[in-house]
């Protein structure tokens, strides 16, 4: 838990700076690159947060890889800090928070939309406006099926899941049979 108030408190004042100079949306691209480079290759993880390999070889990868990526040099001195207070076993979850508040920045909202058979366009589309009535934001919809569902959709916009699955319905409902209450 302390992690991600730890994480959140670097991906803001990454924000912050990004908000002041206009880069905040090329920061989230750079960010995101060596995030994704990093925790895509678990040696490379090793080689620059495993505190049993000395610190200024690990500063040297660190080094390596900004230097192969052509980074802003702000993103060399963030990373840079990051890494000189210990801190560079959390970016990913700096990379997470900095993307959600990047979004929250332009007035976007991410949500995922779970259905049990393919949907038209037009469905995912109304769906899509009607979330973005709901947020007041510009919603950008990640779809997938899961034909566990058996039917209906799951829909979660942050912390707000919208489940009308009947998978969920039946399993409600069979909880309420097991209680004696009447369906």
């Amino acid at each position: 838990m302390k992690n991600m108030v730890i994480a959140r408190r670097y991906a803001k004042a990454l924000l912050l700076i990004g908000k002041d100079d206009g880069q905040a949306e090329s920061y989230r691209e750079e960010l995101d690159n060596i995030a994704g480079l990093v925790t895509g290759e678990k040696e490379l993880e090793q080689a620059i947060t495993n505190p049993l390999y000395d610190t200024a070889g690990r500063r040297k990868v660190l080094h390596a890889i900004i230097d192969k990526l052509y980074l802003s040099d702000m993103m060399k001195a963030f990373l840079l800090l990051v890494f000189d207070k210990g801190r560079i076993g959390f970016l990913s979850n700096i990379n997470e928070f900095y993307k959600k508040l990047a979004d929250e920045l332009k007035g976007i909202a991410r949500a995922s939309l779970v259905s049990a058979t393919e949907l038209s366009s037009e469905t995912i589309d109304k769906i899509r406006s009607t979330m973005s009535k709901m947020t007041g934001k510009d919603v950008i919809l990640e779809v997938e099926q899961d034909p566990s569902l058996i039917g209906g959709v799951v829909s979660r916009i942050g912390d707000l899941v919208l489940d009308g699955s009947i998978r969920t319905q039946l399993l409600n409902m069979r909880e309420s049979i097991k209680r004696g209450e009447s369906v």
